[in-house]
């Protein structure tokens, strides 16, 4: 069945499709989207949106009013790219080394954009729509930046929605569900001390290489020992190093990775095991641990009101075959949990075709998702800010 929101936002795909390249060919990591922002904010303006700088530093809000109606909706995006070394070979491909946008930022941007745009041709709304572009979201802490800037005080929000591309569902398609959609996540680094010795007397240091290595595997035990088999927990190791040189015991050494949980007491749990373990061992054999755990998401929690609005709002756009209302669960992050802690709202997936994954440094966000996406934000504010006789 025709719809004429998704129509347009296809009349408008090259346009946006365009944006979305040259925000991909210039990726700017957490806090630093300068020249993203400033895109942003001078697509918002040429499209008659008022426009809001600095928000959470680099932050943008778009205010778009219509009608007299007092209900407002929040619209968020993330901007920011990752520290990975793109490998795709295209045309756009990133012009910055060792940054690329490997998760879609740029066009969960571009999507957002084009619902700015389209809603400010039609206004078929009666209320407030706040465009939330937000900066940070790999960790960086860009929501609770905005947050501490008053993001909410200075642009209230009665419901507020966001959305991310997912690799493998075909597009067109979308995911949602109520309750818990997205783990609560950390981010954690243990640096041991030692002591340093020559590499041929071993007997004259203490080695904080040897204390790692057990450490990693005694880390695994947390969600084997620790976590009821009820709950679901992840601890990943990504990073340990220790020394440069083949013949000298370092002094110190170090190792890092994340965590995911669904419930924010089993994340606490895992950090005060993390804590225990990494002290006891280095002390056995006589060196030193500290633990730096920081949590940068707590779970997304889709209220299930709103969980509802914009599974229909999809459901609307590319009928109730293409939606599945009942997704389960994933192990990712979003920090766009932090805003729906303030604000009721939800969170939905949208297909991003047979690309490669995210945080993969050949995936490439799929710009025949982009109409769909544009067109499902305008939708959600249409159907919560109806236009009515009084308006």
């Amino acid at each position: 069945m025709p719809n004429a929101t998704l129509d347009r936002a296809h009349a408008a795909h090259a346009e946006l499709t365009a944006i979305r390249r040259d925000i991909h060919a210039h990726p700017e990591i957490g806090m630093n989207e300068h020249r993203t922002a400033d895109l942003v904010a001078r697509k918002l303006e040429e499209w008659g949106i008022e426009v809001h700088r600095g928000v959470g530093q680099t932050g943008v809000v778009g205010v778009l009013r219509n009608g007299n109606g007092q209900a407002s909706v929040g619209l968020r995006a993330d901007m920011d790219a990752l520290p990975i070394l793109e490998a795709t070979g295209l045309p756009h491909a990133s012009q910055t080394q060792g940054l690329m946008h490997a998760c879609g930022h740029d066009g969960h941007t571009t999507m957002l954009l084009g619902a700015a745009k389209l809603l400010a041709e039609t206004r078929d709304f009666n209320g407030t729509v706040n465009f939330i572009f937000q900066p940070g979201e790999e960790g960086a802490g860009g929501a609770l930046a905005m947050l501490k800037d008053g993001l909410f005080e200075r642009f209230p929000c009665d419901t507020v929605y966001g959305m991310h591309n997912r690799p493998g569902l075909p597009v067109g398609k979308f995911l949602i569900g109520p309750g818990v959609r997205y783990a609560a996540a950390a981010v954690f680094d243990i640096h041991v001390t030692g002591k340093g010795a020559h590499g041929a007397r071993p007997e004259e240091g203490i080695d904080p290489a040897l204390v790692i290595c057990h450490l990693a595997t005694a880390l695994q035990s947390i969600v084997s020992r620790n976590v009821s088999a009820r709950d679901t927990a992840v601890l990943s190791i990504t990073r340990v190093h220790a020394g440069e040189a083949y013949n000298v015991v370092p002094e110190t050494g170090s190792l890092g990775g994340t965590v995911r949980t669904m419930k924010s007491d089993v994340l606490a749990m895992i950090e005060h095991n993390m804590e225990r373990l990494a002290t006891s061992i280095a002390g056995g054999f006589g060196a030193t641990a500290e633990v730096s755990f920081r949590t940068i998401a707590s779970p997304v929690v889709n209220n299930a009101a709103e969980a509802i609005a914009y599974g229909d709002a999809a459901v609307a756009l590319v009928g109730e075959a293409n939606v599945d209302r009942d997704a389960p669960p994933v192990m990712g992050s979003e920090d766009f949990a932090f805003m729906m802690e303030r604000v009721p709202g939800a969170h939905i997936s949208i297909g991003n075709g047979a690309t490669a994954g995210v945080h993969n440094h050949r995936y490439d966000f799929n710009d025949e998702a982009i109409p769909f996406g544009a067109a499902l934000y305008a939708a959600i504010v249409e159907k919560k800010l109806p236009k009515g006789t009084g308006d």
